[in-house]
């Protein structure tokens, strides 16, 4: 792996599909087009051939000398004024694995690039959008007719990308041949950083349940209404939303009130009704199991004290995915052959290879963060901590190939 040719794709597609305010390479858009463009003329140069499946997944790949292959990518689409590193860091990392596999000669098994389309979700709210159609858990039914912020249905406009929606889940004939998936990405939050470690392998991504807890009581006149006669919601929001974050710290994981709306919302009235939004996020799937449980046991309690009724609403969640440890081991040592030290974190936002992990032997590799922030203009990582990851991620990806020779990867059938 040339770190030097990873830092100067990154720094030039920023320079191409940025600017001031960040990142501007929503997928779907004509933005994220010219992004693309600057992937394939970068593809052009290799003895590869480009593909678009069903799903907009883009594939790029060489033969082995065994049948099947591993596959390496991440996503070059961005939130509206994103970063220059988030997803960007992981395809072009992957680019340079494939350019230096070229380089090489014959690898021992295929190697096969993949740029997933819509990672981000940032258009519709659905992420993930190529990867779970590649990985069969994309349910066309329920994104047919989400709609973006001018009106225009999900079906519609991924049609002017050439996607068929109904032919979307086709894309899974691409990981026929499949040996293992690796992704390497910014780590997006503060632990590398505050440990002072410029990367790390990854252990899995975090289980997430997502609820919207409605605290109905009575609307009532702020001059005219006694504390203790008051049924106020949002009081009881307050407690629930205080005793949430109890449950993350107790349980080690993370609880997240994203915000809270109250009615009428004027200054003279007690709030009657307010509706909280809850995100809860662990990698053992008993302890995700319980922080709901006592998530709920929490808003019940505040509803009752403040006089108020409950609801707690589904809106959505996916298990703790744990990735390969036969993976992770290698990418244990190959993070400390570059530099950082002995370390496996799990990864709390939700990523392309946790819809790879699914179906194949899977791992990532973080960078650090620094500041720790993502989808922002802000967003950074030190160039000494970058190249650590970029030389793991391709120490890695070799290891993988010839445990893959090796007969310890079968291909998928």
């Amino acid at each position: 792996m040339n770190a030097d040719r990873v830092l100067a794709d990154l720094r030039e597609l920023a320079s191409l599909t940025g600017g001031p305010d960040g990142a501007r390479r929503v997928c779907w858009t004509d933005e994220w087009t010219r992004a693309r463009e600057f992937l394939r003329e970068r593809l052009a140069e290799l003895p590869v051939e480009v593909e678009v499946d069903e799903a907009g997944n883009l594939w790029a790949g060489l033969d082995g000398e065994q049948d099947g292959f591993v596959i390496v990518g991440s996503h070059i689409d961005s939130v509206p004024a994103g970063g220059w590193l988030d997803g960007a860091l992981g395809e072009l990392s992957a680019l340079e694995a494939l350019r230096s596999a070229a380089e090489r000669g014959t690898p021992p098994v295929g190697l096969r690039l993949v740029d997933w389309a819509d990672e981000e979700g940032a258009r519709f709210g659905r992420s993930l959008f190529g990867s779970s159609a590649c990985a069969g858990s994309l349910d066309v039914g329920e994104v047919r007719d989400l709609r973006d912020r001018d009106g225009e249905r999900l079906e519609d406009v991924v049609a002017r990308h050439g996607v068929e929606l109904d032919r979307a889940l086709e894309s899974r004939a691409r990981l026929r041949g499949a040996r293992a998936y690796l992704e390497v990405h910014i780590e997006q939050g503060p632990v590398l950083e505050s440990r002072g470690e410029p990367a790390a392998a990854v252990l899995g991504t975090f289980g997430v349940e997502r609820h919207l807890a409605v605290f109905t009581g009575q609307t009532a006149h702020a001059g005219a209404t006694p504390m203790e006669l008051r049924r106020d919601t949002f009081m009881a929001t307050s407690q629930a939303a205080l005793e949430i974050k109890e449950v993350g710290i107790r349980h080690d994981g993370v609880c997240t009130v994203g915000g809270a709306t109250s009615e009428p919302g004027v200054v003279t009235a007690v709030p009657g009704r307010t509706e909280m939004l809850l995100d809860q996020r662990h990698l053992d799937p008993d302890a995700l199991a319980a922080m709901l449980a006592e998530a709920r046991d929490a808003c019940e309690r505040a509803a009752a004290d403040q006089g108020c009724e409950l609801e707690l609403r589904y809106l959505w969640s996916i298990p703790p995915i744990p990735f390969d440890d036969r993976l992770i081991g290698l990418a244990r040592k190959s993070v400390m052959d570059a530099g950082g030290k002995d370390t496996a974190i799990p990864s709390g936002p939700l990523h392309d290879a946790a819809e790879m992990a699914r179906l194949l032997p899977t791992v990532m590799i973080f960078s650090s963060s620094s500041p720790p922030v993502s989808h922002t203009k802000e967003e950074d990582t030190p160039e000494a901590d970058l190249r650590v990851a970029i030389e793991a991620y391709g120490s890695t990806v070799q290891a993988t190939l010839e445990l893959a020779a090796g007969g310890e990867l079968p291909p998928r059938g």
